[in-house]
């Protein structure tokens, strides 16, 4: 079982930074494909960016491409959402996830990922 808390949301003018944090709980992190994924008002979940367990495979979407940077730490059981140049259309509560066990590809779709943090929001003023 793999527990996970966001942080690190909050309001910030157009053009600006934040970083997410997703802290995991239990010892099948350094194992575990981990993806960000969004939900604005009124709209349906979408990927954001993922990384592979071991960081050799990183993917985003085409939008975000260029601003926002994934990472992790599997000594910190912690994986980061760097946003940078941040817009009006990026505001929406941010969650993370994690696929249990290993997976023979990268994955981009909610249905790929078996664990969900309770979200944190990201709001962007312009």
């Amino acid at each position: 079982q793999v527990q996970l808390g966001e942080s690190g949301g909050g309001l910030v003018q157009a053009g600006g930074s934040l970083r997410l944090s997703c802290a995991a709980s239990g010892r099948t992190f350094s194992t575990s494909d981990m993806g960000w994924f969004r939900q604005a008002p009124g709209k349906e979940r979408e990927f954001v960016a993922a990384i592979e367990w071991s960081g050799g495979s990183i993917a985003y979407l085409d939008s975000v491409k260029g601003r926002f940077t994934i990472s992790r730490d599997n000594a910190k059981n912690t994986v980061y959402l760097q946003m940078n140049s941040l817009k009006p259309e990026d505001t929406a509560v941010y969650y993370c996830a994690a696929a249990r066990g290993l997976r023979p590809r990268l994955g981009l779709r909610e249905f790929e990922y078996d664990y969900w943090g309770q979200g944190t929001q990201v709001t962007v003023s312009s």
